[in-house]
């Protein structure tokens, strides 16, 4: 059993002197393995430094490869893409507006003119962009003006935005699309999208009101009914509701 000593204490019988060589000795290992150790993970620091600096320089390669593409490449380009998109536009707005030869005006949109690109060129040329998801919406509407709705439907389901009205007229674009395509079940699936996004008193009874109408063909009627009563319960004063009652009689008796 070991026994507590006091400093300065002299072992005096050979049994003592014998446990305090041995104390001596296992502090001694004990010292030693820290020290061999700490040699070891020296010498690995200053063997493998190279590869450590390596390492390190790498992780900052990636970090202000990053920054400098952000500042120096992407905002540029993004830059850039809207300038270049600048004729397009004025090509779609001139059609919007009401300007002759609206067909050849979404052409030229599309395709572009001038020596101009079109959005088409946007999308192709400037992919990543917040001016080439723009040109996507921009050509899906050019589309469907032109009738042409299975790019209506490709180029709209390629626009995303969280517009209060741009987000909802795209959904509500693609169902007006598959209407023309004579596939009811999926305008009305993109109609309750387009009422479903940012709810405003402009773009959801007009989509509620599209839906219903949709769904009253498709025999679903109540499903109809639940899209007329929300207008005259929730939106009053929207255009939809001056003569809701009508639609929500139809539905009423078709039950």
């Amino acid at each position: 059993m070991a026994t507590y000593k006091k400093r300065g204490y002299k072992p005096k019988t050979q049994a003592e002197k014998t446990e305090a060589l041995e104390d001596n000795s296992t502090t001694a290992e004990v010292f030693n393995t820290l020290d061999e150790s700490a040699s070891k993970t020296e010498e690995w620091a200053v063997e493998n430094q190279k590869y450590i600096i390596g390492a390190v320089a790498a992780i900052a390669i990636v970090v202000l490869g990053y920054l400098g593409y952000s500042k120096f490449i992407a905002e540029p380009k993004a830059s850039e893409a809207m300038n270049e998109m600048f004729t397009a536009q004025q090509y779609f707005e001139q059609a919007v507006n009401g300007a002759n030869a609206k067909d050849s005006l979404y052409t030229l949109s599309l395709n572009g003119g001038e020596g101009k690109y079109g959005m088409l060129d946007i999308i192709n040329e400037y992919g990543g962009t917040p001016a080439a998801n723009l040109a996507t919406y921009y050509a899906g509407m050019s589309y469907y003006n032109l009738n042409d709705y299975q790019n209506t439907v490709k180029y709209l389901g390629g626009f995303s935005s969280d517009d209060e009205i741009l987000a909802p007229i795209a959904k509500g674009r693609i169902g007006d699309a598959f209407v023309q395509l004579n596939q009811p079940d999926d305008a009305l699936s993109y109609y309750e999208k387009a009422a479903s996004l940012n709810k405003n008193d402009y773009t959801t009874p007009m989509y509620l009101f599209k839906a219903g109408t949709v769904a009253l063909n498709l025999g679903k009627t109540e499903k109809a009914l639940d899209h007329f009563n929300t207008i005259k319960e929730t939106y009053p004063n929207s255009t939809e509701a001056s003569n809701i009652d009508v639609f929500i009689g139809q539905a009423q008796a078709s039950l």
